[in-house]
């Protein structure tokens, strides 16, 4: 066609979208404390914005077994998506504490997309152990993981228009469960705690704890037991807060007891939970008193975590009490000498840990 004979009409289209960049910093103090982690747990950094949205790094010791040997690293995407989700390009990088550069493990070039059914992107197996622990990458038992993120700003285009969008709502089963318990709607046992009777579901109980189950069920259960059973040696505040976390997987809030109480209330769960075999229970619990440890308590917590074989709980108290800073005031503390009476073998562990520091 010739240039004379071109439509007058013209329509000009340009797709230039906009990005907002940003760098994450995770230090990880305690390499050697966070190597007790079970596989699949995981700890996170602090959140940082980008593009609007928050965004951390998530750090596993140990990832799955398939990736035994090697530390893993995500980035993930912290706030609730909108529309299809985000695309963003990242990249994971380990920093030479020798040198002061970091080095690039995972380079995501392509943008990935973080939605709310794959909100973490990075690999299981960021970087063997063995190498790691033979380089300057970890250094007085600290390592520390770099990640720059570009967050492409709108919401990406799906590959297939839909005519229309149905809105599926969030998941009622764990507040329909809570109902169920606070109704106490065709429940087949009940518990005498003091002067207060609970009622719960068999099934229920016995599903969330290996020691319901043996009790209800197992070879040990009394067929011909009447439907009432007997809790010795525990508050029906604390019983109903074990059935509250049995039916929903939260702790009960506590908005109505002052801190003191509040810490007390959380021991009284801990050793609750333990009785009753409630792993992800103990550790909520282990989480909530570690990060109220002071010179006054850590001593009496850590004579709790010994008696109740709470590891993490336990070495965090030690680490806490072997502090240069703490532990004049730790040795000096009533606590101290208690514990000396109670728990000599702990003791021991401890002395030699305020030598050495």
């Amino acid at each position: 066609m010739a240039p004379s004979q071109r439509p007058r009409k013209k329509m000009v289209s340009r797709c230039n979208p906009d990005t907002e960049r940003g760098t994450l910093v995770f230090d990880i103090a305690g390499y050697s404390l966070l190597k007790g982690m079970r596989d699949g747990e995981f700890i996170r950094s602090a959140s940082f914005p980008v593009g609007g949205l928050d965004w951390c790094i998530r750090y596993y010791p140990c990832f799955t077994k398939k990736s035994e040997g090697c530390i893993s690293s995500f980035l993930e995407l912290m706030s609730e998506p909108t529309g299809t989700g985000v695309m963003a390009r990242f990249d994971l990088r380990l920093l030479n504490q020798a040198t002061g550069v970091s080095t690039v493990l995972i380079d995501q070039v392509k943008p990935r997309l973080f939605d709310s059914v794959n909100p973490t992107w990075g690999s299981s197996m960021f970087k063997k152990i063995s190498e790691l622990e033979a380089s300057p990458y970890l250094q007085n038992d600290r390592i520390v993981i770099e990640c720059d993120i570009t967050v492409v700003l709108g919401t990406p285009a799906s590959a297939l228009e839909t005519v229309c969008e149905i809105q599926v709502p969030p998941s009622g089963l764990l507040d329909d469960l809570r109902k169920l318990l606070e109704a106490e709607k065709r429940t087949d046992i009940r518990f005498k705690v003091k002067d207060q009777v609970f009622g719960a579901h068999k099934i229920v109980l016995a599903m969330r704890s290996p020691v319901f189950e043996a009790e209800l069920y197992g070879p040990i259960a009394d067929k011909q037991r009447c439907a009432t059973i007997t809790v010795e040696d525990m508050q029906p505040a604390v019983f109903k807060a074990l059935l509250h976390f049995i039916y929903t997987d939260l702790l009960p809030a506590m908005d109505d007891l002052e801190e003191d109480d509040k810490e007390e209330m959380v021991k009284h769960l801990l050793v609750a939970a333990d009785r009753y075999a409630m792993e992800r229970m103990i550790l909520v619990c282990e989480s909530i008193i570690c990060k109220r440890l002071h010179v006054g308590n850590v001593a009496s917590i850590l004579a709790l975590a010994d008696q109740h074989h709470c590891n993490k709980l336990k070495d965090a108290c030690i680490g806490f009490m072997s502090s240069p800073k703490n532990k004049d005031d730790v040795v000096s503390s009533k606590g101290y000498k208690y514990l000396k009476k109670v728990c000599p073998a702990v003791f021991m562990d401890i002395w030699e840990k305020l030598s050495i520091a």
